[in-house]
Order: structure tokens, then C-alpha cells, then sequence
């Protein structure tokens, strides 16, 4: 009896929980064609709202307009994985 008790709790302690992500991708095509890429496969155009955002002068166009998408992203709770050519790679945990 004592060692089905000892059992039972280690499977209890090695049981783990795992975590879902969701994963977004930003993909840069100029400031006025830049888009997110959505979990749910929904695309959303940046071009209206990078617009209006004034680049400073030397200011490399594509280092800043990504830098305010990825930002814009971690306040929504993603954080950085990757990037490859043109596109940013973010996730975050899946909200149940």
C-alpha cells in the first residue's frame, strides 16, 4: 500500500502542464504594404497607421516602421522569436 501511495504522488509531481502558443508574423513590403499576419490567418495592413508616423531623418525605413510593429505586438503581450528576410517572427501564450 505504501509504495502505490509513493507512486501516485510522483506521477503527480512529474506531470507537467503545457502551454499553447500562437504565433504572429509581421512581414515587411514597404512602409504602405507592411502587414501582421494573425494566428487566425487574418491579415492586417500597417500602411494607414505607419503613414502617419514621421520617419526622423537618417533613419534606416524599414529598422523603424518594424520597430513600432514589434513594439505595438509585445504590448499585446508577444515577445520576440525570430526574423528571416523580411518578416518577424512573434508569439505569445494562447488565451483559453
Amino acid at each position: 500500500m505504501l509504495s502505490l501511495i509513493i507512486l501516485v504522488k510522483a506521477a503527480d509531481a512529474t506531470s507537467t502542464q503545457v502551454q499553447k502558443l500562437e504565433y504572429v508574423s509581421i512581414h515587411w513590403d514597404g512602409r504602405d504594404n507592411t502587414h501582421i499576419i494573425l494566428p487566425n490567418g487574418v491579415v492586417k495592413c500597417l500602411g494607414p497607421q505607419l503613414t502617419v508616423i514621421s520617419k526622423p531623418s537618417r533613419t534606416d525605413e524599414r529598422a523603424f516602421y518594424m520597430n513600432i510593429a514589434i513594439n505595438s505586438l509585445a504590448k499585446e503581450g508577444y515577445e520576440f522569436v525570430g526574423i528571416r528576410d523580411n518578416d518577424v517572427i512573434m508569439k505569445r501564450i494562447a488565451t483559453p
